[in-house]
């Protein structure tokens, strides 16, 4: 069974198998986690990303996909980027939120990470109410078999922190 912690931080910082990166379809870079984990994660990253893009994904990855890439510079051995559906008050995209934990722990399997840094992805900029992301992203993690032993949750900052741990409880 997949234990589940949560973590107020940086997830750039964490030293685990794998990052996950709430990356847009470009592959190429962008801002808030995105930024950062091409920033951190040094030249290496965006060279693997150019080869990706330059072969299956030329058209960018799909929304609610994952793929890996090297984790350059972080304390990681991968990243796998995963692109999360833009919020819609009017369309319910929920499924594909889902499907970017369940694909990000499909790829971890397939490359054998046994820990998982998460963000909350499509929390930031693409405007996902941080309770509802929270709640799918912790029921999509806890109901997927999987071999990665931590899927640890990093949240940059109080409200996610606060979001992230109220869900848990509540799940306990």
């Amino acid at each position: 069974m997949t234990t589940i912690t949560f973590v107020r931080g940086d997830i750039t910082q964490q030293s685990v198998d794998a990052v996950v990166n709430a990356a847009n379809s470009s592959l190429l870079g962008g801002g808030g986690v995105d930024g950062a984990i091409h920033r951190r994660g040094g030249p290496a990253v965006l060279e693997d990303c150019r080869k990706l893009r330059a072969s299956q994904y030329g058209k960018g990855l799909p929304t609610g996909r994952a793929v890996a890439t090297t984790a350059g510079a972080l304390d990681a051995r991968w990243v796998i980027h995963t692109v999360g559906p833009v919020y819609s008050p009017t369309e319910d995209r929920s499924a594909l939120l889902a499907s970017c934990y369940r694909e990000s722990l499909r790829v971890a399997d397939e490359l054998g990470a046994r820990t998982v840094a998460f963000p909350a992805v499509s929390a930031g900029i693409y405007g996902w109410p941080m309770d509802d992301a929270a709640r799918i992203a912790v029921e999509t993690v806890r109901a997927t078999q999987t071999s990665v032993e931590e899927a640890r949750f990093v949240l940059f900052d109080d409200r996610a922190y606060t979001a992230f741990a109220a869900f848990s409880a509540q799940g306990d």
